[in-house]
Formats: structure tokens, sequence, C-alpha cells
């Protein structure tokens, strides 16, 4: 049985990939961080007794700012494959944040990389290495964007994952590890955080449709993005190391939409014209914009033979049809007054 230690497993991405290597038979481990509510809602189902034997997630406390502890748990677990998806991942917040943003997302990966490395050569045995990088990094790089085009990013969060890109390189050109680099375009899912754009839309058209919030608030309408399924991205990562040799690789649909055609996708899969409910809130706005990725997978489709099953149209369908359920279930408790469920919850005028 292989086992596999993912960073970043309570994620959208981990919790998707550990389904995935689980049902290939894998016992996978996950690095989470401790706090002090639970935060494992995305893996609970896969969580079972760790007594039990038909237990295959194993959860372990971590963080990859502490490089120490990171050796730890590659000791004890011992992998096959570690995939490093663990980061602060939202841009936005990175131009407020940008000193933690790095120290976890660039010197994180560089602490992984140091641990399996130190590992790999006292013990001889061989790691696969995925680090999770982004087409964030092309930034203002013209479109359509492939693993030969200059990065140019504009985020301190892109900035990050260029220095993990190439620091994973560097791991494997100097100590010859098994390590790959994924450049994913936008990967979106119902499990995709609820402060992210795409989520934020599809939450608050649901909410708007039902009367309970009046305005979503939103910035650049007119960035264009590569967006597919979190589900079918986590199949990329895996072929990756399964690969006789390791590379780098783009993995995108080769579609772009604005910000403004998935909301009108999103508003009027419920009969509602999305231009009516949204405003424009300069906050939301980032210092430097990345106006255009379009990604040009033909590497992976070509060499793995990864090809994205879900459409465009079946994503945001997808993710409505969720988001509706839960707004109903919402608005059936408001309706009997149980409203103190929903303290702290974003209000109408929040978003």
């Amino acid at each position: 049985m292989k086992k596999a230690l993912i960073t970043g497993i309570t994620g959208q991405d981990g919790s998707y990939l550990a389904e995935l290597l689980i049902s290939k038979g894998y016992e996978v481990h996950g690095i989470i961080r401790r706090a002090s509510s639970f935060n494992t809602g995305r893996i609970d189902h896969l969580l079972l007794d760790t007594y039990s034997k038909d237990a295959k997630l194993f959860l372990h406390y971590g963080d990859l700012a502490d490089g120490s502890g990171l050796r730890k748990i590659i000791e004890k677990v011992q992998p096959e494959e570690v995939y490093n998806l663990g980061a602060q991942s939202h841009v936005r917040v990175s131009f407020d944040q940008p000193e933690y943003t790095v120290d976890v997302d660039a010197l994180g990966s560089l602490r992984m990389l140091e641990a399996i490395r130190d590992y790999q050569e006292r013990t001889g045995n061989q790691i696969r290495f995925y680090q999770a990088s982004s087409s964030e990094m092309f930034g203002a790089a013209k479109p359509p964007q492939s693993e030969t085009t200059l990065f140019h990013p504009r985020s301190p969060y892109a900035c990050a994952k260029v220095y993990s890109f190439w620091q994973t390189i560097n791991y494997r050109e100097s100590y010859k590890l098994f390590a790959c680099n994924g450049i994913l375009f936008n990967h979106e899912s119902e499990r995709r955080g609820e402060t992210f754009v795409t989520r934020k839309i599809t939450r608050a058209a649901t909410r708007i449709k039902l009367g309970l919030q009046n305005t979503l608030h939103l910035g650049n309408m007119d960035a264009k993005r590569d967006w597919g399924f979190a589900g079918d991205y986590v199949e990329a990562m895996w072929l990756m190391l399964q690969a006789e040799e390791a590379d780098d690789y783009v993995v995108a649909t080769g579609h772009s939409y604005s910000v403004r055609e998935f909301a009108d996708k999103a508003f009027s899969l419920l009969d509602l014209n999305a231009a009516d409910y949204i405003k424009i809130d300069p906050r939301y706005f980032r210092p430097a914009e990345v106006d255009y990725l379009l990604g040009d997978a033909s590497k992976i489709k070509n060499q793995l033979g990864w090809q994205p099953k879900l459409s465009f149209d079946q994503l945001v369908e997808r993710m409505i049809e969720y988001d509706l359920e839960h707004a109903k279930q919402e608005k059936t408790l408001r309706d009997a007054g149980h409203t103190s469920l929903f303290v702290g919850a974003l209000s109408g005028s929040q978003h």
C-alpha cells in the first residue's frame, strides 16, 4: 500500500486529492494546523476511527512555517509521495499579509524540500514531490500561457509561488529529487472557500434568489480566468507523480471567461439578471491586477493523457445547485426563528 502525505488537506484541492488517492488504494496522511474549532469539514466523510482496520486517512498537526515539525512528520509517515498544497492562497489577502504569505508559500516549500532531501539521503528511500504552482505566476504575461511562457507575477502570492517553482526545479537538478510543478489555472467547485470570487458569486446568487440577501459587492468584473473543476485537476497532480521522469506541467481547460460572464451564467440559472444585484466595491480591486489568464495544457494532454471532464457551464451549474440547497436550508431555519445559527455569516452588505 502506497503512502501519500498532503499539506493543505483540509482545503478544496486537498479533499478531492485525498478522495482520489484513497480510491486508488493509498494510505493518506494529511498535515493540519491546530485550531480552536474543527476545520476538517471537507474531509470528515473520509475520517474513520484511527484504530479501525479500515482507516485510510490519518491527520498530523504541523505547519509549513515549522521545518523541524515537517521533518518529524516525514520520518513518522515515510511516504512515497508528498503533495504540497498548503498555502495562504488568497491573492488579494497576500497584499495585506505579504510577509506571512511569503513565509508559508515560499519558505514553506523550501522547508518541505529540505525535509525530503534529508530523509532521502539518510534512508535511500525516494519520495516523489508535487509542488502546487499557480497560473498567477504568469500575471501580466500575454495569453495563452504555457510551460515556456515567462513569468510576470503581480502579487506577493504570485512572487512566492515563483520562488517555490524554481526551488522545486533546483532540488530536482541539484539533488536528483523526483520533484514536479503543477502550474494549475483557476479550479473551482462547491468546496471552494466562500471568500473566493466564484463561490462568492454562487452563494450570493442563491441567497438573493431566496430573499436572504439583496446585493453582491465585487471588484474587477473584466478579469478573465481559465476556470476548471478541482476534481479534474487533482487527477493531473497524481498523474505527474506516476510519470517515468519528473517534469513541470500547465493544467488548464484552454477556455477563459470574465468574472462578469461567470456571474451572468450563475444568476441566469436562477432566472435573475446579475447586473440588477451587483455593485462594484473598490476594496476588492488589487493594487496590481491580472487581466487575462488562458492556459495551454497541450503538454500534459499529450504526455500524460490528462483531459478536463467538466465544462465551464457544468461547473457553474454544479456550484449553483449545491449553494441553492444550502440557501434553502438557511431560509427554512430563519423562517423558523433560528437566526442565531447564522451569526457571523456574511451579510449582503459585506459581499
